[in-house]
């Protein structure tokens, strides 16, 4: 399974980056590491979800494990936590 580290900062700059990231992912099993997030911007969270919904068509794994405190908040806010983040984790942030 190939890994991936969320940075500190998901704005606008880290959009472009982040979405090459993925696509070097693409076709393979992933797990997103977002311990580290601090501040996740609206196009980051849209790449996000966009990477979720193409692993799901692929048949392929995709997870996000230990999300930061920031990184659940901020999909919460977002509305976007039940679509992004594994029920565990849904559960245990609610």
């Amino acid at each position: 399974m190939a890994a991936l580290a969320l940075p500190e900062t998901l704005d606008l700059k880290a959009a472009g980056p982040l979405k090459s990231a993925f696509m070097a992912h693409r076709g393979e099993a992933l797990e997103v590491h977002a311990d580290q997030v601090r501040r996740l911007g609206g196009l980051c969270l849209q790449i996000l979800l966009a990477a979720r919904k193409a692993w799901a068509e692929d048949g392929k794994p995709f997870s996000i494990t230990g999300p930061s405190e920031a990184f659940v908040e901020t999909t919460r806010l977002f509305g976007a936590d039940g679509a992004l983040l594994s029920a565990e984790i849904h559960g245990v942030q609610s």
